[in-house]
């Protein structure tokens, strides 16, 4: 590769299912040392991209380049230079966590002695050291995806690639995990993630792409598409059960647009406490006022006129 290449490169990258297209033509690169995102809901080709990358699915159609390689010829040559922690946990539970990563090392031909060092500095770097010696089938589901996330990094990979890494986590996992992998940021390693959490996106994501049905809605750091795609605040109104619509149609003019969701009626202007009075003004008396700032959930629904958690 020379310097400044992508390490990852797609033009018009296609995977398609007999005829259903999984992925319509995207473009996309990844440059060394950042945090790249693919945020989207769940059927909108973010894992399908991410097989063709791992060199585990071949693209349908386009070009792909990963580490200055053809996944379809040097696949092996690729794998061997990834590290991936999978959307599901698939450890091995008869083994103990050490023994699940030196095993593992095992498989790149690293000899017995690194891969027990190794395997013992990624347990220390995961926070599990105290259970390197426990089997993994009663460890928590936090623990295991710290796990999983060592595993991923015993080769020392050039690009660590994460599915979904913190689905099904309780918060306070989740944010462990967070920090985890905030630290490998610090050290300069290559992430490739994909997530339909929109704080995740935002923690961890230099950059990303928003994809919907297959292709790219928008691309770009998590606070240029907010400031692209939304106001700096957004108001939601809440009116009980009532219908929303009428509601919503005494509200224009306040801010730059107004979304009706199931459950309540976002207000976007760029001055939330201004907007506030401005509603009941109108003679508008909602039973639930919440002024926050805009988010990836916000340039979603502008993008594709649906929330990202009921897509």
């Amino acid at each position: 590769m020379t310097d400044g290449a992508p390490l990852i490169s797609a033009r018009g990258l296609i995977k398609r299912f007999g005829d259903f297209t999984a992925v319509d033509g995207i473009d996309v690169d990844v440059h060394a040392g950042e945090a790249f995102g693919f945020l989207g809901p769940n059927g909108a080709g973010k894992s399908s991209t991410m097989r063709m990358i791992g060199c585990v699915s071949p693209p349908s159609g386009g070009e792909l380049r990963v580490l200055g390689m053809d996944p379809q010829r040097q696949g092996p040559d690729i794998r061997a230079r990834l590290g991936v922690c999978p959307q599901e946990d698939n450890l091995d539970q008869e083994l103990t966590a050490r023994e699940n990563l030196v095993t593992y090392a095992r498989y790149f031909g690293i000899g017995r002695k690194v891969a027990r060092q190794r395997a013992d500095e990624l347990l220390e770097f995961v926070q599990l050291s105290e259970r390197a010696g426990s089997k993994v089938e009663p460890l928590s589901g936090g623990m295991k995806r710290r796990l999983t996330i060592a595993r991923a990094l015993v080769n020392e990979p050039d690009i660590v690639m994460l599915d979904e890494p913190t689905t099904g986590l309780d918060p306070q996992a989740r944010h462990l995990v967070w920090e985890r992998l905030f630290r490998l940021k610090q050290r300069g390693t290559t992430l490739v993630l994909t997530t339909h959490y929109m704080d995740e996106a935002e923690q961890l994501c230099d950059r990303l792409v928003i994809m919907d049905g297959g292709a790219v809605a928008a691309e770009g750091s998590p606070r240029e598409l907010i400031e692209r795609y939304s106001t700096r605040e957004v108001v939601e109104l809440r009116f009980g059960t009532d219908a929303l619509e009428p509601y919503a149609s005494k509200l224009d003019g306040i801010g730059a647009r107004v979304e009706v969701l199931p459950d309540r009626i976002l207000l976007y202007a760029d001055d939330g406490d201004t907007a506030v009075p401005a509603v009941y003004e109108r003679n508008l008396t909602p039973s639930g006022v919440l002024v926050r700032r805009a988010s990836l959930e916000d340039v979603f629904l502008h993008l594709t006129g649906r929330t990202l958690v009921e897509a």
